[in-house]
């Protein structure tokens, strides 16, 4: 008895890359959006007196640099996948 997957079933690995590329790219877009106002706003905080704002505004400088890097890369791992798994 011989039984093998049937890797040809399932079609539009091309169309769900680029879902994924597109999703990953707004996301990559709004972090650095997210990255350019709360560095503006932690440098008018500081300038002014308002530790509280800076310190907020600098975790969310932190938090906007650890979404892009995690967008980045999990969108290095989706493509590694569907690379992979087209291979078998």
């Amino acid at each position: 008895m011989d039984i093998f997957p049937d890797f040809g079933a399932v079609g539009g690995a091309a169309e769900l890359r680029n879902i994924i590329g597109a999703l990953m790219t707004y996301t990559l877009i709004f972090a650095v959006l997210m990255i350019i106002i709360s560095a503006i706003t932690w440098a008018l905080a500081t300038a002014n007196g308002h530790y509280q704002t800076a310190t907020r505004a600098r975790l969310g400088l932190w938090v906007a640099c650890g979404a892009a890097v995690l967008a980045g890369l999990g969108q290095a791992w989706a493509q590694f996948l569907l690379r992979l798994g087209g291979t078998f």
